[in-house]
């Protein structure tokens, strides 16, 4: 983390908090027109479209690595995510959505832990549990709390959740020297003529578009989700996991959750105060993923005292 700027990281984690906590809504608006398949699919191809002139400009940097590699990151990081995620909001709810999609830091600490040689601190440990039951707790206040579980569309999540994590651990591992905005244009130029060919040619696409009304507005919902919530948000995402730690960029999901509430209070739902107490755990959480000593800063010396009764 660069010392003249120790808050850019803070500013990249709350804009990708905010644009992917309000990127449920458009998948929902979405799914209203479209199947599951074509939802995944128009994710990936707007964002390729997008990204395309970026990714011209690039391909000069490839060689037989770093096509691999992003061949690797576009099909776990994005790819595969859309399709899934698309899929399981068909049959989860969100409260239940919510957690599970919580669990990457979890799954990017494990993932790290084995294959990366990764060695956190017992304080980072304790900040990715404390930030998964914070957001655990913030979902449960926010809805019923009851937690309707569907096994198939469960496990949907949990993939995509665990892929996330891969990812984070491949960018972090691998392409640490490679400059977000190439990471992201390149790894979707490798994907996108794939869910392009799938679009077009094995989904009803083309038929929607004859013969529904609203396919025009779907797409529109999906573009703003393909070109913010996916192109510009992964460019920042890639150049945070580049700037901290890959459990700390993960930790961007554990204030989904927080953004969810936000967008329903401020559509006039009832505040409940137990909002605010689990927010601050999800806080502090991430406060300790991202601590490197116990004494770096008197926030983390105070978040410590707390958790530990001294």
């Amino acid at each position: 983390m660069p010392k003249s700027k120790p808050w850019l990281p803070w500013l990249i984690l709350a804009v990708l908090a905010i644009t992917w906590g309000s990127s449920f809504i458009l998948i929902k608006r979405g799914l209203e027109i479209f199947t599951s398949g074509e939802v995944g699919a128009l994710r990936v191809v707007i964002t390729w479209l997008f990204l395309l002139p970026f990714a011209l400009k690039r391909l000069k940097v490839l060689n037989r690595r770093l096509i691999g590699l992003f061949v690797f990151v576009g099909i776990v990081g994005s790819l595969a995510p859309a399709f899934l995620f698309a899929a399981a909001q068909k049959g989860i709810d969100s409260s239940l959505a919510g957690i599970l999609n919580s669990l990457t830091p979890l799954f990017t600490l494990l993932v790290g832990v084995l294959f990366f040689k990764s060695k956190p601190k017992w304080f980072n440990i304790a900040g990715v549990m404390i930030g998964l039951a914070g957001a655990m707790g913030l979902v449960s206040v926010s809805g019923t709390g009851n937690f309707t579980v569907n096994i198939g569309f469960a496990l949907l999540i949990i993939i995509a959740a665990l892929l996330y994590a891969i990812n984070v651990n491949t960018v972090k591992g691998f392409l640490q020297g490679v400059d977000p905005i190439t990471i992201t244009a390149m790894s979707f130029f490798m994907i996108g003529p794939f869910a392009a060919v799938y679009l077009v040619g094995f989904s009803p696409f083309v038929n929607t578009i004859n013969n529904n009304s609203q396919a025009l507005a779907g797409i529109g919902y999906l573009a703003i989700l393909a070109i913010v919530g996916t192109g510009l948000a992964l460019m920042l995402f890639n150049r945070l996991i580049q700037l901290t730690s890959a459990i700390f960029a993960s930790s961007v999901t554990y204030f989904i959750p927080v953004v969810a509430v936000l967008w329903g209070i401020g559509d006039g739902e009832k505040f409940n105060a137990g909002f605010l107490i689990w927010i601050l755990l999800v806080i502090s959480g991430v406060l300790l993923v991202n601590t490197k000593s116990l004494t770096e800063n008197r926030f983390s010396r105070f978040v410590i005292r707390i958790f530990s009764g001294k």
